[in-house]
């Protein structure tokens, strides 16, 4: 749009905003909480004032409609569950006896009580509490939370749309309950469902809601018939109440496909289209169904994922083509800003001339307001703001940070060798079990252990200037022999470091390669009260020196046994950071994978018999649409190879991943080639031993016994029946016994009690092989 030409009154919104406040204020209340430092009442003021800020903030910078209920103490999806009346059998009388504890306790568990397994939210590194369904479930409405937000921004004077998951993807992402058949499909609960999602939008509308939001991103995966049909139902049925607000139904993260011209025939006010990565296909969909004359179209031309500044111009240009697509257009993000830091100002150690590149949650607001007083008053409006803007990609583009002449010349020569072990995996298990010497079933732990008050209180001192290097080296030297020394006296057989050195399993690596940068406050919600720091990778990618090798083999002076050398895999280097969006992944994922295989090298010359290399993200960066899998995964397992292939027979490889869903990757497991995996398999039961078995996995595996997400130990006896389990579908000699994932989250207590009640089923379930 290069014209001056006005359009109709655009509104700028978002979907949703970072919960966690500038500096993390809503983690320390939470957390201040559950140890009892911080009062129920203390806690929600917490809450209340946070909410404030973040609508006054959205309101100061031009957005006209704020969102409400997409603030969460923990999860969206268990507030939905909440909200719907779906709590499990076994945490009714925790929430009936006080309802912020059960709420808590569905999260993280109790010791008596599993919690909801958790998985990641689509491609996102973001994880939800899956619903737990079944042909019982009763469901009743709770908007309680849903109004009393609503109502505290329409006191500020603010213009306010409720955020709802929307009943076709809650009940698309939910999962048949403990003790409910397999083969059970949550959706056939649909009928069931509408009544409470139409007495929430009652109550909303009494409430003062003229608009409300359902977000049906499940919507943008590939659906069989049946499932569009129910969405079609779900919005005809809604679309004819009377009693309810205008609907907004919402959709992100991939072009919607066979969905849209269901939706654009429903009933509902408005839909809200993701026009960044998907802009084309959702353009073209558009236009096929004939637009969406009468309705409301919100535009996500801003990416709301990544912390790239936009092209404005672009955007514009995106944005006056849909005005002839329907009858009113209004300006926002792709997706909730959930996914990104709040501020990029308050990046201090960041060079300008780069921090003009950058857009976190604050600045992205800002260029939707820019692109809807564009869009409504004319782009001379916004004269200023569209030149800064092409200053900065410019910039950018122009940047000899982007490009290494030497690491482009390198990627360009890898051959299809270079990603293959020399031996199969038949000759390299046995030369291995022949070194390693290992029993049956042996027992090892993911990577970290639980990060001390004296470590944190070092590293804080080593920031701040209070020691120096070598007071903090001696710190960590003495983390580690407490870890190398427990888990001897455990009796754990292959042992890990405890990684006290590290601050995060990607930014510890990213602070060492060319190529990122690093934030001081680009803090962003995995989990809960878990937030995380993605580095930026803005450049090419190189390996100036070791990173790993030497706490690694100090560890190794340590004990006889074999210590794993810990390394982040070259895929989830990329999808827990903020990527570089001028170039394909695949390349920047060769780059990352050719500095890795430098460190497993420098490894193994090292004396390093066991290399672990984490792809937790594997599963979590495979694209919504199965047409686009096979491309990804190519790349992807390839450089898992890449980085892992150089080694001799007797280094017995590992990778890791969690919380995820296995079944759809198996294919790319078995790709990977790796020696041995461990998986997460507690919270769902084993069910990834089953899906290993059912696709013939012919290497080693490790399904996890220990559910690391929570404060719970679990019992000898607990795990050993989880070993069984895994039995059923593992042989013994290719079995192992692990957590589901590392221990830097937990505390010493209940590690250490949770790993002697491990081994404890490891040899009682040894015992049993060997009796038999």
């Amino acid at each position: 749009m290069t014209t001056d030409t006005a359009a109709a009154a655009a509104r700028a919104t978002v979907y949703g905003y970072p919960r966690q406040g500038p500096a993390r204020e809503l983690k320390r209340a939470v957390e201040g909480y559950w140890k009892g430092h911080v009062g129920a009442d203390a806690l929600r003021s917490t809450a209340a004032g946070l909410r404030r800020a973040n609508w006054h903030e959205l309101a100061d910078a031009g957005i006209g409609e704020v969102p409400t209920g997409d603030f969460s103490f923990y999860d969206h999806v268990l507030d939905a569950t909440v909200m719907v009346g779906a709590i499990p059998e076994r945490h009714r009388p925790a929430v009936e006896a006080d309802a912020l504890d059960g709420y808590f306790a569905m999260a993280r568990g109790t010791q008596d009580v599993a919690p909801l397994e958790m998985t990641k939210w689509f491609d996102t590194n973001y994880h939800y509490l899956v619903p737990e369904l079944g042909p019982g479930t009763v469901f009743t409405a709770d908007s309680a939370k849903q109004v009393a937000e609503l109502k505290e921004a329409l006191a500020l004077g603010l213009p306010a749309r409720p955020v709802l998951v929307g009943p076709v993807t809650y009940l698309l992402l939910a999962k048949p309950a403990p003790g409910v058949a397999a083969d059970f499909e949550p959706l056939t609960l649909l009928d069931r469902l509408l009544p409470v999602y139409a007495e929430v939008l009652a109550d909303l509308r009494e409430a003062g809601a003229e608009w409300v939001q359902l977000d049906e991103p499940a919507l943008v995966q590939d659906r069989t018939p049946a499932e569009l049909n129910a969405a079609g139902r779900a919005y005809r049925d809604l679309g004819a109440l009377t009693d309810r607000p205008k609907m907004l139904v919402a959709s992100y993260f991939d072009r919607l496909g066979d969905a849209l011209p269901v939706l654009a025939g429903a009933p509902v006010e408005g839909l809200a289209l993701d026009f960044t990565e998907a802009a084309a296909a959702n353009l073209d969909a558009l236009a096929a169904v004939g637009g969406l004359p009468g309705k409301r179209l919100v535009a996500g031309v801003v990416n709301g994922r990544n912390i790239w500044v936009d092209d404005l111009e672009k955007a514009l240009a995106t944005l006056g083509t849909l005005l002839g697509l329907a009858d009113r257009v209004d300006v926002a993000a792709s997706c909730s800003l959930l996914h990104v830091p709040v501020d990029a100002a308050l990046e201090r150690d960041i060079e300008p001339q780069i921090l003009r590149w950058l857009a976190f949650a604050r600045q992205k607001t800002a260029e939707i307001a820019t692109l809807a007083r564009g869009l409504t008053q004319g782009t001379h409006t916004i004269s200023a703001q569209l030149a800064a803007n092409r200053a900065a990609l410019a910039s950018r583009t122009a940047s000899a940070l982007t490009r290494d002449p030497a690491v482009r010349a390198r990627t360009a020569a890898v051959s299809a060798a270079d990603a293959r072990r020399a031996q199969p995996y038949a000759e390299r298990a046995a030369a291995q079990r022949g070194s390693l010497g290992l029993p049956l079933l042996p027992t090892t732990t993911i990577g970290s252990f639980p990060q001390t008050a004296e470590l944190r209180t070092a590293r804080a001192g080593l920031r701040a200037g209070r020691i120096d290097d070598a007071a903090y080296e001696e710190r960590v030297r003495a983390e580690i022999q407490e870890v190398i020394a427990f888990q001897e006296k455990a009796g754990i057989d292959v042992l890990v470091h405890g990684e006290p050195e590290r601050n995060d399993m990607v930014q510890y690596f990213a602070e060492q390669l060319t190529g990122y940068l690093a934030t001081q406050h680009g803090w962003v919600q995995s989990y809960g009260t878990r937030y995380v720091r993605p580095p930026i990778l803005a450049g090419d990618i190189s390996r100036p020196e070791p990173m790993t090798v030497r706490w690694t083999t100090y560890a190794q002076s340590l004990t006889g046994r074999p210590v794993k050398g810990m390394l982040t895999g070259p895929v989830t280097m990329l999808a827990w950071s903020f990527v570089r969006d001028d170039q394909p992944l695949a390349d920047t994922a060769r780059q990352v994978a050719l500095a890795l295989r430098d460190e497993v090298d420098d490894l193994e010359r090292s004396g390093t018999s066991v290399i672990q290399v984490d792809e937790p993200a594997l599963r979590e960066t495979l694209p919504l649409r199965a047409a686009d899998h096979a491309a990804y995964l190519a790349w992807a397992t390839e450089a898992f190879r890449l980085t892992t292939s150089g080694v001799r027979p007797d280094t017995q490889v590992h990778t890791h991943m969690c919380y995820a869903e296995f079944g759809d990757i198996v294919q790319a497991i078995d790709d990977l080639d790796a020696d041995v995996i461990s998986l997460e398999a507690a919270r769902s039961h084993m069910q990834v031993a089953r899906e290993l078995a059912a696709h013939g996995y012919p290497r080693e595996a490790g399904p996890g016994v220990y559910d690391i997400h929570s404060p719970r130990v679990p019992g000898a006896g607990e795990a050993a029946a989880l070993l069984r389990k895994g039995l059923e579908a593992i042989p013994a000699e290719r079995l192992w016994v692990n957590p589901d994932c590392g221990l830097k989250t937990r505390g010493w207590p209940e590690t250490r009690a949770s790993l002697e009640n491990l081994v404890a089923a490891a040899r009682t379930v040894r015992g049993e092989l060997s009796a038999s």
